[in-house]
This record gives structure tokens, C-alpha cells and sequence, in this order.
């Protein structure tokens, strides 16, 4: 019973790599992921996550307002919120924009980049992961940037591998299946989360935070397994061995809201993507996710997402 296992899987993303881009010194470019680089994968995402991996050489990755990273062969730099950034051989270059640089594929396969002075190489792919859900705390708590080593953690040898094959595929022209990519993008950040959630500290906010809390961390993994018990703030701080006004103060001050509104948030989130899936009943899905009546489900449906369950479920898409 992992809240982080539960967490993620629960994001529901779809990915890709977009771009095969080749660099050398001295060279420096500014980058963010549109929803146009998405396509054919998923059309108008409402969450973009950005990455690139390094195949060959270096590049130092920055976001405004952050420290710089360096990213070298076999390490991957991640964006969970998209934010505009730059890459490049040296931190004091002007950047170009990279699409002034981008060059299509007339054949439909990944864009390419060519650019930069003749110097030094650096070989690098980038791609996306993105999803239409709007509420997902852990996405929320990450950094601007994470950065992953492939050669390192437990699912190491999985994706080196499969970047390696990508990459080389890549190189000899062949573009691998969406299908494909879409799992390695995923798994690339499942990887990197683990790297953060295994280091963050008491300094880090949010869901992470809460996660690394002895009781916190139990009640998030109790929530998340058992989404249809009739959970109180007693019952859950009964269960992780805290008075009610303790676990409420420590959840609250952790994750940013009291333990029943996160329930009720994450149960309605739930809901939403059951709607959206399957063709459940209302009253089913309602018992699914932890109503007795579909009365009580669809009105606090409403008052979430402005529309009762069954009409949102058949409004037009958009």
C-alpha cells in the first residue's frame, strides 16, 4: 500500500518524444513544450510535462528564478510544469528561440535542430508527457526541474536500455511506435518522482511532504487504497495511532488541506475519471468511490464541477 505508487498511478499521462536535436558549441536555446509539438500523440492536454534527454555531450538547463543544471550522457533533465527555459554550452550565451530553429520531417517523424558553432557536441531528444487531468497534488508539489541519472535506481537497466534503442533507432531514421514512446516518457518520470520523493527533505511542501510523514504518509496510502471507506478525521487518525486534533493539524499543515477535503477532492477526481472511462451506472460509480446515494454523489459532483454526473458525462467534448 504505496501512496506514491497509488499517486502515479493515477496521473493518466500520454507521451512522446517530438525532437531530435543536434548542437555544438557554443550554443544556447529557448525552449517550452506547445501542444502542437504533441501531435499525433494527444490533442489540447491540460497538463504538459517536458524532458529531454542527453545522448551525447552536455547542456546546462535553466528556468528563471532557479539554480542552472548540467545534464551529461545518460541523464535526463524533466519539467513537471513546462516552464520556459533555456539550454545551451555556456550560462551567458543569447538564446535562440528554438522554433525559429525547428526543422520538420517531410516524411511526419521527429523535427530535427541543427544549430550551433562547431564546437563541442552535444546530441539531444526531446519529448513530452501531458494529460487532461486537472487536480493531481503530486504533479503540483514537484520542483521545475528534476533531473535523472538512467544508469542509477532500480528500473535502471529497462530504461537505458530502451532509451539507448530509441535513441538509436533515431539516428538510422526509423521513428519508434507512439505506443512505445508513450511508456518509456511515462516511465522516465515514474523514475525521476522516485529519485525526488527518496531525497526531499522537511523543507519540501505539499503531497511529497506529507508522503515522508510517518502518519501522514499512512493515512495518504489508506485513502488512496480504500477510496470507498466511510473515512472521518477520527477513523484516520485512529488508524495511523494520532488524536483527532493532532493528525487533523499535521495533515492539514502538510499536504494544505484538512484530511476530509482532500478525501472528498480525491473521490470526485476519482469520479471524474470513471465518468470519462466507463459506462457505469451513476449510483455504481457513486458506491465505487465512496457515496451511499447517488443524490449525495451528484450533488457534491456539481458543486466540484458544475454540472450533475450524467450531463457531465455527455457534454459535448471540446
Amino acid at each position: 500500500m504505496d501512496p506514491l505508487s497509488e499517486m502515479l498511478r493515477s496521473v493518466r499521462l500520454v507521451g512522446g518524444i517530438f525532437l531530435d536535436a543536434r548542437f555544438s558549441a557554443p550554443w544556447s536555446v529557448l525552449a517550452q513544450i506547445e501542444a502542437a509539438d504533441c501531435r499525433p500523440f494527444l490533442t489540447d492536454p491540460t497538463v504538459l510535462i517536458g524532458y529531454h534527454v542527453v545522448i551525447a555531450g552536455e547542456a546546462i538547463v535553466a528556468v528563471e528564478g532557479q539554480p542552472p543544471v548540467t545534464v551529461g550522457a545518460g541523464e535526463i533533465v524533466l519539467l513537471p510544469r513546462n516552464e520556459a527555459h533555456t539550454l545551451g554550452s555556456g550560462r551567458d550565451l543569447r538564446p535562440t528561440p528554438a522554433s525559429e530553429l525547428l526543422l520538420p520531417s517531410a516524411s511526419g517523424g521527429l523535427a530535427r535542430i541543427v544549430h550551433g558553432g562547431g564546437g563541442a557536441e552535444t546530441h539531444l531528444v526531446c519529448g513530452f508527457l501531458g494529460t487532461d487531468d486537472r487536480f493531481n497534488p503530486l504533479i503540483a508539489t514537484l520542483p521545475a526541474l528534476l533531473k535523472l541519472d538512467v544508469r542509477q535506481g532500480m528500473s535502471r537497466a529497462w530504461i537505458e536500455t530502451s532509451v539507448q534503442f530509441a535513441a538509436a533507432e533515431l539516428t538510422e531514421g526509423r521513428f519508434n511506435p507512439p505506443d512505445v514512446m508513450s511508456r518509456l516518457s511515462e516511465l522516465l518520470f515514474v523514475e525521476a518522482v522516485r529519485n525526488y520523493a527518496a531525497t526531499v527533505d522537511g523543507r519540501a511542501a505539499g503531497w511529497l511532504r506529507g508522503l515522508s510523514d510517518p502518519q501522514v504518509g499512512r493515512a495518504l496510502a489508506l485513502i488512496h487504497h480504500r477510496i470507498d471507506a466511510p473515512w472521518s478525521a477520527e477513523g484516520l487518525a485512529r488508524e495511523v495511532g494520532m488524536s483527532r486534533s493532532s493528525f487533523v493539524e499535521r495533515f492539514a499543515g502538510l499536504v494544505g488541506m484538512p484530511p476530509i477535503r482532500y478525501v472528498t477532492t480525491w473521490r470526485l477526481e476519482t469520479a471524474r475519471q470513471l465518468l470519462r472511462d466507463t459506462r457505469q451506472s451513476i449510483q455504481r460509480l457513486a458506491n465505487a468511490v465512496g457515496y451511499e446515494s447517488e443524490e449525495a454523489f451528484s450533488r457534491a459532483f456539481k458543486r466540484q464541477f458544475g454540472l450533475p454526473p450524467a450531463r457531465w458525462r455527455d457534454r459535448p467534448q471540446t
